[in-house]
């Protein structure tokens, strides 16, 4: 007998899956238009068709998405690694730190003051409750970053360099703490647990991989790859490159997973790894100006991102994305929220998570301030020059250069409001790590478990929609202000090769009229 067999499919079950990918879309589209916030709609769709409200979907299918929304998490936060510039992330690497503490410390802090003292929860509960509020999802981070770039290429933006830093960072620390909740639950029983080596041991793997993967790549892989690869890629342009990303994004994450951290982190540094590899200098192969110069010339190759953007962009776009939020929305206790008492505690809650996530924007405004240099606003921004490329950078102004310290406040307040926005988002960590603490322990109540849901469900829409709004009315600004727009390594480059251009077209034309 053979282990599997081709049935007759239920024209049903196939309307059912129809349905069910058109309606992401749809509501993805509307949500977009309507809110600024296109990720709302697929976590409405999927609270619908999952278990929570109608359970249209067979829960083998729930299942089967949920792995594929994670596969599309994963391209997410890759995606976000291809196209971060390191250059800023190093640049804003202690700003970055001071806001994910703030993000962290700020959440739990507040819980204490309201859930502990206010309501009565348990000390432990607290914290659990006070964890799961106190991440940032990575995922709707990106995916915020992603939509906004119609208006403004936040990426390309001190206040994105600091955004997606600080994501990273409460990521990895909402992942720590997951880790040991899950093995609380041993705890409370009597079992017999390293607790040193239950909390030590996400924190080196952590740790670990963000020194080692800098180190080793500067120092090793990146020098082998220009000396004894790049150049041969050219050859077969994104083939090759979309079998070195495959391996690369397989080896981290499962580096991660086994060394304890998160695959998510594993995730984003196989992004950066790559974005570090090739050869910045102008002659290298993979220093093109367009995706079409890397497919035509015979010595250049399309970058990362590229070979991104022809493999991978539309299927993560159009079906793992949505399959991701979607699946956020299978995971909500949706007809559990609505009782009076669950309604008001977890309004009050939100309210309060929202501010402790806002109050993060509040260094850009604090850096500004200790930053500015009355010096330096005398005599005014400076050109560098890419100590790669040797060519010379247009500086932009930043607060130092900032006539005064006013002016240095001023205009770092619309930066301030976006980044608290971009950080109020929960999603899919806070849910992992609240549904960890009330599955595997004994210290999440019922009601902690609804009074956290309800901060996160509505966190999650807040965020995303405060920050369409606010990037509507304040993107041009805050892209032309000293926490705007950054000129990358190769825009001297494309300057210079857009002047070549222009004087060769009026040769060309001072030609033809003789």
């Amino acid at each position: 007998m053979l282990p599997c067999q081709l049935t007759r499919v239920a024209v049903v079950d196939i309307l059912i899956i129809i349905s069910f990918f058109t309606f992401l879309w749809i509501s993805e589209y509307v949500s977009a238009k309507v809110i600024r916030a296109g990720i709302i709609g697929p976590i409405a769709v999927g609270i619908i068709y999952g278990e929570p409200l109608a359970n249209i979907l067979h829960h083998e299918w729930q299942e089967t998405f949920l792995y594929l929304g994670y596969i599309g998490l994963i391209l997410i936060i890759f995606e976000g690694g291809l196209a971060t510039r390191m250059d800023l992330l190093k640049a804003n690497f202690t700003l970055s730190v001071c806001g994910a503490a703030t993000g962290v410390l700020c959440p739990i802090g507040l819980s204490y003051a309201l859930l502990y003292g206010g309501f009565g929860y348990g000390a432990v509960e607290t914290f659990i409750i006070g964890a799961a509020l106190s991440a940032t999802s990575l995922g709707t981070t990106f995916a915020v970053i992603a939509s906004a770039s119609k208006n403004v290429d936040l990426s390309q933006t001190r206040v994105g360099a600091v955004l997606v830093s600080a994501a990273v960072i409460d990521d990895v620390t909402g992942l720590v703490m997951s880790s040991v909740i899950h093995d609380l639950g041993k705890l409370s029983s009597g079992g017999d647990v390293n607790l040193g080596w239950l909390i030590g041991r996400p924190i080196v793997a952590s740790a670990a991989m963000a020194i080692l993967t800098p180190v080793l790549t500067k120092w090793f892989f990146a020098p082998m790859f220009r000396k004894y690869i790049e150049h041969n890629f050219a050859k077969f342009d994104h083939l090759s490159n979309i079998m070195l990303m495959i391996l690369v994004l397989c080896a981290f994450i499962s580096i991660a997973s086994y060394a304890g951290t998160s695959i998510l982190f594993g995730a984003f540094l196989a992004g950066a790894f790559l974005t570090y590899l090739p050869s910045k200098h102008p002659e290298g192969p993979f220093v093109v100006m367009s995706r079409e110069e890397g497919e035509r010339e015979k010595d250049k190759s399309p970058t990362f991102v590229h070979t991104f953007e022809c493999y991978c962009l539309d299927a993560q776009q159009y079906v793992l994305e949505p399959l991701f939020f979607a699946s956020i929305g299978f995971a909500i206790p949706f007809l559990e929220l609505w009782t009076g008492e669950a309604i008001w505690k977890g309004v009050v809650y939100t309210l309060l998570m929202l501010v402790a996530k806002l109050v993060v924007g509040v260094w850009i405004p604090i850096w500004s301030i200790v930053s500015h240099n009355p010096k330096n606003a005398k005599e005014g921004p400076q050109q560098s020059t890419n100590s790669e490329t040797g060519y010379a950078l247009e500086a932009t102004a930043s607060s130092p250069y900032s006539p005064s310290r006013g002016a240095a406040l001023n205009s770092s307040t619309s930066p301030a409001f976006l980044l608290g926005m971009a950080m109020v988002a929960r999603g899919e960590i806070g849910l992992l790590i609240v549904e960890i603490g009330y599955n595997n322990t004994s210290y999440v109540s019922s009601e902690g478990f609804i009074t956290a849901i309800w901060a996160i469900l509505l966190n999650t829409i807040i965020g995303p929609i405060l920050v369409g709004l606010w990037i509507k009315s304040k993107g041009g600004l805050i892209s032309k202000g000293p926490w705007g727009l950054v000129p990358g390594p190769n825009a001297a480059l494309k300057k210079e090769r857009e002047r070549l251009e222009r004087d060769e077209g009026l040769e060309a034309q001072r030609t033809g009229n003789l």
